[in-house]
Parts: structure tokens; C-alpha cells; sequence
């Protein structure tokens, strides 16, 4: 079985067509392609992709090999990029990742330990949404990330920073803004905006908060982030919900409220991928409870249940 084996397999795999996957992915002809798929289907045993009218499908074998194949590719990637970083030194380098927003809270604080452990570090920064970030550390292109714990991440290790409760916000000449808790039952009648196109994380904890109340949130708007929502809440006049933490990114046009009743949370994670030996991640890992506690005692922050 070869590499190529297993790319042309994932193309097809998530393009649902050979002859797609051909065209816009592997620069290669539909037959070609066919003939590579059925060399692989061969060196397995089994059928990976059922032919249909319009395109293929996984079989159940197909989609247990889907799963397999993207990892070992993620570790074939990884372990090139560990090789070349090795044979050409440079500077000692931190890649770090963050949630939109949360680069304003976390990084001061994170940056002064960095000062302390390894002033010669060189820092790269990125913002992308939770599953973009725990990818990222599969691939071993971020070292540690501030992002939800996603359940489709084989290699990574999640610690615990602070579980957020969840807070309404509207704009702030809407009906409710003069309340200083919206009841779940108020939500279910209001244009409601999604916050959560981008992390399956947080969207679960909504719907089953949704459901636990006994109210139906549809989005009549998605945001591809949390910021895009609270724009998409201004200007439609809808009610989001997001995590704590978004009160500080509030423009001045819009107010958050807490939720009466039983509060859901989302967890937030400081992620590693387990195969980094970094000693300054070792280190950086062995005072995260003194980066936690600064963070919570900053004011701004307010990490407590929301009154």
C-alpha cells in the first residue's frame, strides 16, 4: 500500500465523485483514479466505496478506513515537518493558537511565563476555529491552542481552563434588554442567531440545552464565529447565545444577559498533541494552573457564574 494509495482514497472520500476528485483535488483522469481505488479496495480485502448513479458512498468498511487513513497521513505529515525542523535549527519557535477573542485574555499572561521560561523564543500566533485548531496540532503545525476539546482528535491531550457558563446577547434596544436574566421560554419566540456554525462543541451543548428546557432553536442566521454572530445579532435584531468570555468583544449596540435557570457551560482546553517533546511546552504545561489563576483574577475576565 502506498501513500498515494491512501490521498487519492481521501479525496474521493470527501468529494463524494471520482470524477471530481479527479478534476478539482488530484489533477489526474477518472479512469486513472478508478483503476488506483480498486488497486487499494484489492490490497485490503474489502469494498471501501459503493458506486452509485451520482458518485459513491463509504461502505462501513470504507468509512472505519476514512478515519485510519486521514491519521496516518496527519502523522506522515508531521513526522516530514519534525524531520526538517531537526536537520535545519533555527531559532527556538512557539506556535501558539487561539479562539477569536480569546488572544486578548490568555496571551498577556501566557507571554509573560514565556519571558520567564525562554526570553530567546520566537512566537507565531493564529486564530481559527476549534476544529481548525485541533487539526492544526494533529498536524503538528501549532504546539498549544485554546480551543474547545473536539472529539475527532486521536494524539491530543486537553487541560481544562474554565468552564464558560453561557450568556444571551441582544442588541441592546431589543424588548428584553431590560431584563437582567432572559428565561429559556423568551428565546424560543426571537429571531435566533447561531454562534456555532464553526464548533460542533459548543453547537452540542446549545441543543442540549435547547432540548433540556423544552424550546427549539433554528437559526435563521449563522455566524461563522462568534464575533460574525454578535454583528448578525446588531444588525437583524436576533439573540445569540455564546460563551462568557464574548462579553468582552460586545460592541456598544449590543448587551449580554445571563440565562435564568440552570446555566449550561462549554469547556475551554488548553490542547497539545502528545508527541511533542518540546521541553518548553513540558514547561509552559507544568505552570498552567499559575496561568489559569491569573486569568481568573483578572477583572475583565469575570469567570464566575453569571448573576
Amino acid at each position: 500500500m502506498e501513500l498515494r494509495h491512501l490521498r487519492y482514497f481521501v479525496a474521493v472520500a470527501e468529494e463524494g465523485s471520482l470524477l471530481t476528485a479527479a478534476q478539482r483535488r488530484l489533477n489526474t483522469s477518472q479512469p486513472s483514479l478508478s483503476r488506483q481505488i480498486r488497486d487499494l479496495e484489492t490490497e485490503v480485502g474489502v469494498q471501501l466505496l459503493e458506486r452509485q448513479a451520482r458518485g459513491v458512498a463509504l461502505t462501513p468498511a470504507g468509512r472505519v478506513f476514512l478515519d485510519h487513513a486521514r491519521l496516518a497521513l496527519l502523522q506522515v505529515e508531521a513526522a516530514t515537518d519534525g524531520a526538517r525542523r531537526t536537520a535545519q535549527p533555527q531559532r527556538p519557535l512557539l506556535s501558539m493558537g487561539f479562539l477569536v477573542g480569546l488572544e486578548v485574555m490568555w496571551l498577556p499572561h501566557l507571554l509573560r511565563i514565556l519571558r520567564e521560561e525562554a526570553p530567546e523564543v520566537e512566537v507565531t500566533l493564529c486564530t481559527q476555529s476549534s476544529p481548525e485548531l485541533a487539526l492544526a496540532l494533529m498536524r503538528g503545525q501549532l504546539d498549544i491552542a485554546f480551543l474547545r476539546p473536539e472529539n475527532d482528535s486521536a494524539g491530543l491531550i486537553y487541560k481544562t481552563l474554565a468552564k464558560e457558563p453561557l450568556i444571551a446577547v441582544l442588541p441592546a434596544d431589543h424588548r428584553l434588554a431590560s431584563r437582567k436574566k432572559i428565561r429559556p421560554q423568551d428565546l424560543a419566540g426571537e429571531i435566533y442567531v447561531s454562534s456555532a456554525r464553526t464548533s460542533p462543541v459548543l453547537q452540542a451543548v446549545i441543543l442540549d440545552y435547547a432540548s433540556r428546557v423544552g424550546i427549539t432553536l433554528k437559526p435563521k442566521y449563522e455566524g461563522e464565529n462568534i464575533s460574525s454572530a454578535m454583528s448578525l445579532v446588531a444588525s437583524t435584531g436576533g439573540i445569540s447565545l455564546v460563551p462568557l468570555y464574548a462579553q468582552n468583544m460586545l460592541a456598544p449596540n449590543v448587551v449580554a444577559r445571563a440565562l435564568e435557570g440552570g446555566t449550561p457551560t462549554v469547556d475551554l482546553a488548553l490542547g497539545y498533541n502528545q508527541a511533542n517533546a518540546s521541553p518548553l511546552l513540558r514547561r509552559l504545561l507544568s505552570r498552567a494552573d499559575e496561568l489559569i489563576a491569573n486569568v481568573q483574577n483578572q477583572s475583565i475576565i469575570r469567570y464566575v457564574e453569571a448573576q
